[in-house]
């Protein structure tokens, strides 16, 4: 993983928003969202519903006093496991603006990338609902996480670029986006935590439980089938007959952290 990979975003929502709904009005210009993906015409109203999120996201997170938060957003209607939330970043004060550093995966396919993005790209992607949640960390985790995420070569220590939407939280062929965020935490949090191996274990010790997903051999099959990002070769066959996969969610990761001491409740804006 290079620091290359990162993209820096340096306008707030506002700025943001006046530009790109010129650009859409005036020019029908395509977006992406932040990925590296074909282009597709946005809808218009769905702009300015993310960007308007994003607008309320960075006064809440400014009334916070935070400098580092985990922040999460819904892109994906998940009520069937019992989830709310599909995607965090940790997003950190960068003088008068907020940013965003998280892993998406690339249009479908087995690989995902590290991103720095504003609030206003990161809400930009297809949302299901336009509602932000984030947990207020510890000060001390702050103060780690903050000097991490502001050097690209830090951030990617334990990056893997092969991408599992549902990757096994204890094995480490593939790491889905929550997964890198919770193994970055525990990298700053722990000195031995070095590698991913490592981090994972320190996790497994200090009581991190991953969502568990009733998926049955049907639905597994036809996901493995026809979607390049969705794998089930790294869970244990035990867990995996049995129709239970386990995986990093965002609920997941706020449990543990409110657990371990090292966050305050989770805030939902709007």
């Amino acid at each position: 993983m290079s620091p290359s990979s990162f993209r820096p975003l340096g306008r707030r929502a506002g700025a943001l928003a006046a530009a790109l709904v010129a650009l859409l009005l005036a020019l029908a210009l395509p977006a992406h969202a932040g990925r590296a993906c074909a282009a597709r015409m946005p809808d218009v109203a769905s702009v300015q519903r993310g960007l308007a999120l994003a607008e309320q996201a960075a006064r809440a997170l400014d009334d916070s006093g935070a400098k580092v938060v985990v922040l999460a957003r819904a892109g994906q209607d998940l009520s069937r496991y019992g989830l709310r939330w599909s995607h965090l970043g940790l997003a950190y004060r960068d003088g008068t603006v907020w940013r965003v550093v998280h892993k998406l995966n690339e249009c479908g396919s087995g690989r995902a990338d590290l991103f720095r993005q504003g609030l206003g790209e990161f809400f930009l992607d297809d949302m299901f609902e336009y509602r932000a949640a984030f947990v207020v960390l510890a000060p001390a985790l702050q103060e780690r996480l903050l000097a991490l995420l502001r050097d690209d070569a830090r951030a990617a220590v334990l990056h893997e670029p092969a991408y599992n939407m549902v990757a096994y939280p204890w094995a480490r062929r593939y790491q889905q986006s929550n997964q890198w965020a919770i193994e970055t935490i525990a990298f700053v949090e722990s000195p031995e935590a070095r590698s991913r191996d490592k981090a994972q274990a320190w996790l497994q010790l200090s009581g991190f439980e991953p969502a568990v997903l009733r998926i049955t051999a049907m639905t597994r099959l036809g996901a493995r089938m026809t979607a390049a990002n969705i794998a089930f070769d790294d869970h244990p066959n035990e867990k995996r007959f049995s129709d239970r996969i386990e995986t990093v969610s965002v609920e997941s990761v706020f449990r543990w952290l409110s657990r371990r001491g090292l966050s305050g409740p989770v805030q939902v804006t709007p």
